[in-house]
């Protein structure tokens, strides 16, 4: 029994990141049904950081910074299995989307009612910054994750670049703008495709946690060899 005690300890810190990623996520989905959270947000329009402009701040910032705890502990799980090196492009992208959530949490978007703020184009770009980098980190990090797994392997990178599809329609519809089409937000259902976003680029996260988790044998026996992610 004292064998199984590192294969235990090996897969405690991805299965708690997948835990605060299912918290964070089911917390999102609450602001989503509450009535008091959700009556004044548009699902379609209205991006998600609009529930933090109302009762529904506390609810989105908890959500956000347990989805970006969970974040950090799967990258962080795969440095201590001999995944990927400490400084690798998954711990470059992957600190860049959990650093743009925290921000996103300390900066509330603009409040239009008011007018534009230094604080709300902090966000914005924290946005941008986080939903790029993290279809980025899963990308380089499916090999990692699946050395021997390549259909496991092919969901994970699917994931990441279906989530950058979806990023595609915002930049999409900011060239529209650009070549004189209506403002980018109005040109889509903003709200609606950041909600896909949000929901792709966290089942592109999970989807690394089966490849970190094991019961049998200690991470070192079963990791394989070290992936330059």
């Amino acid at each position: 029994m004292a064998d199984d005690a590192p294969a235990r300890t090996s897969a405690a810190l991805p299965a708690t990141g997948l835990a605060a990623l299912t918290l964070g996520s089911l917390l999102m989905g609450l602001l989503h049904l509450l009535p008091v959270t959700s009556a004044d947000v548009d699902p379609v329009r209205r991006t998600i950081s609009e529930y933090a402009l109302g009762p529904g701040k506390l609810l989105f910032d908890l959500a956000v910074l347990l989805v970006a705890a969970g974040s950090a502990a799967v990258f962080l799980a795969l440095v201590r299995h001999g995944r990927v090196r400490a400084l690798s492009a998954t711990t470059i992208f992957g600190s860049a989307w959990a650093l743009g959530l925290l921000v996103i949490v300390v900066f509330p978007k603009t409040d239009w009612s008011i007018g534009p703020s230094l604080g709300g184009t902090i966000h914005r770009y924290a946005s941008v910054v986080a939903f790029v980098c993290l279809p980025l980190a899963v990308l380089a990090a499916a090999r990692a994750a699946y050395p021997h797994s390549p259909n496991l392997r092919l969901l994970a990178r699917a994931l990441g670049v279906t989530s950058l599809a979806w990023f595609g329609l915002i930049i999409g519809a900011v060239l529209v703008m650009l070549a004189g089409g209506e403002p980018w937000w109005r040109a889509i259902p903003l709200g609606l495709v950041e909600r896909f976003l949000a929901l792709n680029e966290v089942l592109a996260i999970a989807t690394l946690v089966p490849g970190l988790i094991r019961v049998r044998a200690p991470a070192a026996a079963t990791a394989g060899p070290l992936v330059p992610s």
